[in-house]
Formats: structure tokens, C-alpha cells, sequence
């Protein structure tokens, strides 16, 4: 389970997603995508639009 796999959920979505759903998508445990999310968004690659939900900062690919 890597970060890539986190981008390329969103962006098949296509929408702000919470944790718990993109884990449910992976399969993986929350805490797991909460802490790659945090390692994510210091990057600059995602972006909370609003409180809870995350999703590809604009202008990511």
C-alpha cells in the first residue's frame, strides 16, 4: 500500500473522499490512510476542500 495508490483512487472518484472511504476502497485499515493523507498533503498533493474530506490538489496529475 503506497501513497500513488491513495492519487489514484481520487482521481477515479473524482471528488472530495473521506479517509474511511478511500481505505474501504483500498481495503486497507483508516489509521493507515490517515497517516499517507498527512504524508500527502506536506507534499502539496492533496488538499482538504473542506473538513474531513481530501482530494488532488488542483494542478496534480
Amino acid at each position: 500500500m503506497n501513497k500513488e495508490k491513495i492519487i489514484e483512487v481520487l482521481k477515479y472518484e473524482g471528488r472530495p473522499m473521506k479517509t474511511g472511504e478511500i481505505a474501504e476502497k483500498l481495503g486497507v485499515d483508516t489509521k493507515l490512510v490517515s497517516k499517507l493523507i498527512k504524508d500527502l498533503k506536506n507534499e502539496g498533493k492533496v488538499e482538504s476542500p473542506k473538513r474531513c474530506y481530501y482530494s488532488i490538489k488542483e494542478g496534480e496529475s
